[in-house]
């Protein structure tokens, strides 16, 4: 399996924009590999009820189970796996998403602490100029976020917090999932059909 991509999943509110994007890439025949922070999994249990086996490979099993991917798609990796392939840049995919991504994970990101994996997986795509794409839900951005972000986007990092449009006249919370899920998608260069684009002809 030739496309692989880093998805991490940390504390901000959003975990539908997760899940969705994850159903999407192994769709798209990508292999995942999964980083979910402690404060994720609560977020995933409040908004989704799901709550994630504890052990990396059973949570690989169950995902692959509920997604439809073969084995081995995708792989979650604990916060403290530093032989995993996305903590070194020899081996690490080119391409990562963190969704949501929390103030703290983008303060981290951008002052490099790499205190975990999730943490050094984003320090590695930015060294090696690689593709990182950071989803931030927070409301308002005080002065400190809004330093991290401009900091991080300097560096190359997309910063796309998920703010849904509604041109598309949405009708459902899934239509708006969809709308920032579509976005991430282009970015990273995958063919979709999940919304209908500006300008295109109303159905």
């Amino acid at each position: 399996m030739n496309k692989q991509i880093t998805l991490a999943l940390t504390g901000a509110s959003g975990a539908p924009y997760a899940l969705r994007l994850l159903q999407c890439l192994v769709q798209a025949d990508y292999r995942v590999y999964l980083l979910a922070s402690s404060a994720a999994r609560v977020v995933l249990k409040t908004e989704q009820q799901q709550e994630w086996p504890g052990s990396p490979k059973e949570l690989s099993a169950y995902l692959c189970r509920q997604y439809g991917a073969i084995d081995g798609q995708i792989v979650a990796c604990g916060k403290e796996e530093w032989f995993s392939p996305v903590a070194s840049g020899s081996a690490a995919p080119k391409q990562m998403v963190v969704c949501p991504c929390s103030m703290g994970t983008v303060s981290a990101i951008a002052n490099g602490t790499s205190d975990n994996l999730l943490e050094r997986a984003a320090d590695v795509v930015i060294k090696e100029r690689g593709q990182l794409i950071l989803v931030p839900r927070e409301s308002p951005f005080s002065a400190i976020h809004l330093e991290n972000m401009l900091k991080l986007a300097r560096l190359g990092v997309t910063i796309m917090p998920a703010a849904p449009g509604f041109y598309h006249e949405p009708k459902s919370i899934e239509d708006l999932v969809d709308f920032m899920v579509a976005r991430i998608l282009d970015h990273l260069g995958v063919e979709h059909e999940l919304t209908r684009r500006w300008g295109y002809a109303r159905h």
